[in-house]
């Protein structure tokens, strides 16, 4: 698609060589859409993040930004393209302070701390808090930060990992919240979701993995209504 980010083409990857996890996944994230993956546990969702990001090797199939391949680039170059990628578990530096992740995040920019002064501006909380551990945060604000710090680079697609694990009802609205706010500022989102109903609802579109492979791909709110994907998918998420 001439509007595409990000595209995948067949991809197959995995963390044992001749043992693949992934076993040909097709996807398209489009600008400025939030596209979700869902599927059951193992299916290959955190390892299609991993995969794009040059974190495991691929092993079969291409992958596209901006219509360019870009197929097992190394992980520094991934994020120099414009993807930026916030992991579900070890996403902050508990023992810095939040001033000191984000300037971390920032560490390939000339323009470091004119970066850092924008990002405080669209998140008050952490400049009111920039001068505290990462580790004093509660779960939830550790997850903004996360998702702050890899807003530093301006990366046009965020790849998120299970944002909402492990956070209360009230944390995971707040995190939704600002994740739909940065779609909003004009950052494409992919997101891998374990709560799946919440995720296809959230969502323009949706992917259903299933044992490494595409099962089902639809509008999000068409995937949530479809007896099929209820009936093998939604109920037991």
């Amino acid at each position: 698609m001439n509007n595409s980010i990000l595209e995948c083409n067949g991809l197959a990857a995995g963390y044992v060589k001749g043992l693949n996890i992934l076993q040909g996944v097709d996807l398209v994230v489009n600008e400025s859409e939030i596209v979700s993956i869902i599927g059951p546990n193992g299916a290959g969702k955190s390892t299609l993040l991993k995969a794009i990001m040059g974190l495991i090797k691929i092993s079969g199939g291409r992958f596209y930004l901006n219509g360019n391949e870009k197929t097992n680039l190394p992980t520094h170059k991934i994020a120099i393209e414009g993807v930026g990628y916030v992991p579900q578990v070890a996403n902050v530096f508990p023992s810095l302070t939040i001033q000191e992740n984000l300037e971390i995040g920032s560490w390939t920019l000339n323009k470091k701390k004119d970066k850092i002064s924008d990002i405080f501006k669209q998140f008050p909380m952490l400049e009111e808090r920039k001068k505290d551990k990462a580790g004093n945060l509660s779960g939830g604000q550790r997850q903004i930060l996360a998702l702050a710090r890899a807003l530093v680079t301006s990366p046009k697609i965020l790849l998120l990992d299970e944002p909402s694990a492990g956070l209360s009802p009230v944390a995971i609205n707040d995190v939704f919240q600002t994740i739909k706010e940065i779609n909003l500022s004009g950052v494409a989102i992919l997101l891998v979701e374990q709560n799946a109903k919440r995720a296809l609802k959230f969502s323009n579109r949706g992917y259903v993995l299933d044992q490494g492979r595409n099962a089902y791909h639809g509008k999000g709110e068409d995937l949530l209504s479809d007896p099929k994907v209820i009936d093998l998918y939604l109920g037991k998420l």
